[in-house]
């Protein structure tokens, strides 16, 4: 069989999982905190029919004669870059301008987010949008009883007005810095967890150690730029369609071949 007609077929294979990741991103286009995935490709194996030879003293050196046998999925990134702002004016939004993650206590552990919709519960516990407990720069649950007013400064303090209308300084949201942000591993729900290519968070307040300081009353949307997916999209439809003649036309080829017998 032809070596073009299974390049085709690994073409056609990554173009249809970067259309995958492309689909998701505009899945996720006002998804709080969300995170674009970016997919590269890769070459495959190359056939050599001849190796390089170096110069002599009577001629020139030669360059390797090689065939190339398709492409390959190289890397699928997410891409931390900033999101864009929205203006909610709830107190307990909040979004983060650098390059820190809330911490959050789950059932099964700990996990981090750029989603800062927060609300309180029952019991005036600090929580995410599926009630994981929000986490201060301490790595303790926050609390906030006998609040009249809420609010959040940049450096992540907690100023209530208590029910003797005095101001009072509650405690400092925390936020977590990794070394490599994109060895996060997803989970869903906008959590991430720690991985062994992220290295351990430096849990800090914020405007400390690159974390970033907080913008209360605003939430971080998707970084997702639908000009530049739709235009992606395009590239991997083109690139889809061209694999895909390329596979008729090496079928073509082996039916000429087939009918040299007649």
């Amino acid at each position: 069989m032809l070596r073009s007609m299974y390049a085709g077929i690994s073409g056609m294979k990554n173009f249809q999982t970067k259309l995958d990741v492309i689909g998701n991103n505009i899945a996720n286009v006002n998804t709080v905190g969300y995170k674009k995935g970016r997919i590269t490709f890769q070459d495959l194996l190359s056939q050599t029919s001849s190796g390089a030879m170096a110069p002599t003293g009577n001629r020139g050196g030669v360059n390797p004669v090689q065939v190339g046998l398709g492409s390959q999925i190289g890397t699928i990134d997410t891409l931390h870059t900033q999101g864009f702002r929205q203006t909610t004016n709830h107190p307990l939004d909040l979004q983060i301008e650098g390059d820190g993650y809330f911490v959050l206590q789950t059932p099964n552990g700990r996990a981090y987010t750029r989603a800062g919709n927060f609300n309180l519960d029952q019991d005036n516990n600090l929580v995410s949008a599926d009630g994981y407990y929000v986490l201060d720069s301490n790595g303790q649950q926050i609390t906030i009883n006998n609040a009249t007013s809420i609010s959040i400064e940049k450096n992540g303090s907690i100023i209530i007005t208590n029910d003797q209308n005095q101001p009072e300084n509650i405690g400092t949201i925390g936020l977590a810095v990794f070394s490599n942000p994109s060895g996060l591993e997803k989970i869903g729900g906008n959590l991430y967890l720690e991985s062994t290519n992220s290295g351990a968070p430096n849990l800090t307040n914020p405007e400390e150690n690159t974390a970033g300081s907080l913008i209360s009353g605003a939430l971080e949307m998707s970084n997702v730029d639908l000009a530049e997916e739709f235009t992606e999209m395009i590239t991997a439809q083109r690139g889809f369609q061209a694999n895909t003649r390329i596979i008729t036309t090496s079928d073509e080829i082996l039916q000429e071949l087939v009918n040299l017998k007649r």
